[in-house]
């Protein structure tokens, strides 16, 4: 089987369409995380919510779930959320998700690290709208 590579390794935020025209997607790399651990802190939540919630956050038209779960358990296994089964609500027990302390502590950085980048990114928007006015 022969494999083609659209993009060089590592740059999966632009292609070019045509010859002159660019598709480009400014992102941030696992903005997700921060998004589930914000949802989280709002109130606990079962995955189904989460994955209903998340792109009012995160901004990503489609959830990959296996890949929310595989994140909620590695979050777990870190001591950042908690998770209990909860049979109270309507239809088969779900799993509920909580944020810990240290899960706050982690979106506080988070936070910091986001309004960094968004300072960096007001940065360059104001240089290169200023150039643009020369």
């Amino acid at each position: 089987m022969r494999h083609r590579h659209r993009h060089p390794r590592g740059v999966r935020s632009r292609r070019q369409t045509r010859p002159g025209h660019w598709h480009v997607r400014a992102r941030v790399e696992r903005f997700v995380e921060p998004s589930l651990l914000l949802l989280l802190r709002e109130r606990p939540l079962h995955g189904y919510e989460l994955i209903e919630r998340l792109p009012e956050v995160a901004g990503e038209g489609r959830v990959d779930v296996g890949n929310l779960y595989r994140l909620l358990r590695a979050l777990e296994a870190e001591g950042l959320v908690s998770s209990e089964w909860s049979a109270e609500l309507p239809g088969p027990a779900k799993r509920t998700y909580e944020l810990t302390d240290e899960g706050r502590r982690l979106l506080d950085r988070w936070a910091e690290a986001l309004r960094q980048a968004q300072a960096d990114v007001q940065g360059f928007l104001d240089r290169y709208d200023q150039d643009e006015r020369r």
